[in-house]
């Protein structure tokens, strides 16, 4: 077991806990960026849509090509 601190809980444990903390904000707000997008979309005219989720698709699968690989 490490070693404690004051509070009682292993420094590597808080630091995991804000990485987690990090991590999630970072996925809330990829998430509020595109339910954001989406409502724009929806809100064009209907000729206008497929171009507008192709190019969200594209953006998308961007974001998914450049995270990381492999099992962590």
């Amino acid at each position: 077991m490490g070693p404690m601190s004051m509070d009682g809980a292993d420094p590597g444990e808080r630091e995991a806990s804000a990485a987690d903390s990090a991590t999630q904000s970072i996925a809330d707000q990829w998430r509020d960026d595109l339910l954001s997008s989406l409502d724009v979309i929806e809100d064009q005219p209907l000729s206008e849509r497929a171009a507008s989720y192709a190019a969200l698709h594209d953006e998308l699968a961007r974001r998914l090509d450049s995270g990381p690989t492999g099992a962590a």
